[in-house]
């Protein structure tokens, strides 16, 4: 069995050439155009797209002590094994690594202990699952994978994509006169966007001009005049960006005659970056680390400052504060060095949903999260008393919980 548990860990390059590598539903708007970046670099690659029917599923193998993102990715991991769409010996599964103290960053882990489990119980070919971690960290790592700097052009622009299209579609889609108009053309600057990645087409000056073709074509979109409430979406990573871990809160939302707001994905990434050469500078005083950092800040900065520009020129659609205004938000609420977890980002992004004008925010959070508990709840009293006409609630998800009762206190939180 130690064997088992050994091949499990690696993914070698002959794995490259056979295997489809399979990454959890987690970025409803950037998925697409990650497997573009992906398969550009040579790699089958495909993000899950099974709904979980039964979330209590993990539970068979783990203590229902762990967060609901954990029960709920290792739930879908399992349940596309079951349904045997594919042989064990032609996939891999990958799992994202952010770090810092959110014990998700343990999923990996966990996910070969779960396939070591079943082998030990007799399914002896799920052991043969490579299990890959998808970290910029340099931990973990694999023989047939690594992060070159095509992937990682492909990765950004993807980023870049992913935030554009969730821009354009949240300010669309519901006021569209057309029923399905918006969707079509998303799915259309998608496909474009996508080939310009699987093309290494990743420049600066190319991601312009699909940044103005994207705007170009929405705008294009007739729609009805005035303005529905704008409600803010933000939270725990995985809980804010995931369909299937917030029950597709954006559509629950469509459908009340709201408009959602979200922030951009890079913001985050900035947000993890910027955490990580903070720590080098106050804690390991690490000047290497710091100098790594700033480079990468700075050149993600540039891409989001890009982005943000092309989308402003518009006068239509508006874009998210770029990410040093959105840090100089949080002063006078929490600290630079509230960085667990989702830290600060969720303070400044609140602050941010209401200068834009949302008359609701909700925070979405999931059960078993330590971080969550702390960093969310414990931002309340004093954006209430910053913002005093403004619903800032938090809403929490569970894998037992009563969608209708969750969907009653979403509807309580913004009426």
């Amino acid at each position: 069995m130690e064997e088992l548990h050994r091949v499990c860990k690696n993914f070698t390059r002959h794995d490259k050439k056979t295997r489809t590598i399979l990454l959890c539903e987690m970025l409803e708007y950037t998925n697409v155009f990650l497997e573009a970046a992906f398969r550009a670099e040579g790699y089958s690659f495909e993000t899950l797209k099974n709904p979980v029917k039964d979330r209590t599923l993990a539970l068979r193998y783990i203590s229902n002590d762990y967060c609901y993102p954990t029960v709920l990715i290792l739930a879908q991991f399992l349940e596309y094994l079951e349904s045997g769409e594919r042989d064990p010996e032609e996939i891999a599964f990958m799992e994202p690594q952010a770090g810092g103290a959110c014990r998700a960053g343990n999923i990996y882990n966990l996910l070969q202990r779960v396939l070591y489990r079943m082998a030990e119980q007799g399914q002896t070919e799920y052991a043969q699952i490579p299990v890959i971690s998808l970290n910029l960290m340099g931990e973990e790592k694999h023989t047939g994978f690594r992060i070159t700097p095509g992937l990682l052009s492909g990765g950004i622009a993807a980023g870049c994509y992913g935030d554009l299209i969730m821009c354009l579609y949240q300010q669309v889609k519901p006021y569209e006169q057309n029923p399905g108009e918006t969707d079509r053309i998303r799915s259309q600057v998608e496909k474009k966007l996508c080939e310009s990645i699987r093309r290494h087409r990743n420049g600066r000056h190319t991601r312009e001009k699909n940044y103005r073709y994207a705007c170009e074509v929405f705008s294009k979109v007739p729609v009805k005049p005035g303005k529905k409430k704008r409600v803010g979406i933000t939270g725990e990573i995985y809980m804010k960006y995931s369909k299937l871990g917030n029950d597709d809160i954006e559509s629950f939302l469509l459908r009340q005659g709201m408009e959602p707001y979200s922030g951009g994905f890079v913001n985050y990434c900035l947000y993890l970056v910027d955490t990580e050469r903070y720590k080098a500078e106050k804690y390991q005083h690490n000047p290497i680390m710091v100098k790594a950092c700033a480079f990468v800040l700075h050149r993600l900065c540039e891409a989001q400052k890009h982005l943000l520009t092309v989308i402003g020129e518009t006068d239509r659609f508006q874009t998210d504060l770029p990410f040093p205004e959105l840090k100089e938000k949080v002063q006078g609420i929490l600290a630079e060095g509230c960085n667990t977890g989702d830290g600060w980002l969720i303070a400044a992004e609140v602050i941010q949903y209401v200068e834009k004008g949302c008359g609701s925010v909700l925070i979405l959070h999931p059960f078993g999260c330590l971080v969550s508990h702390v960093c969310e709840r414990g931002i309340l009293q004093r954006l209430h008393a910053r913002f005093p006409d403004v619903s800032i609630q938090t809403i929490e998800y569970d894998y037992d919980q009563s969608k209708t009762l969750r969907e009653s206190r979403i509807l309580l939180a913004i009426s």
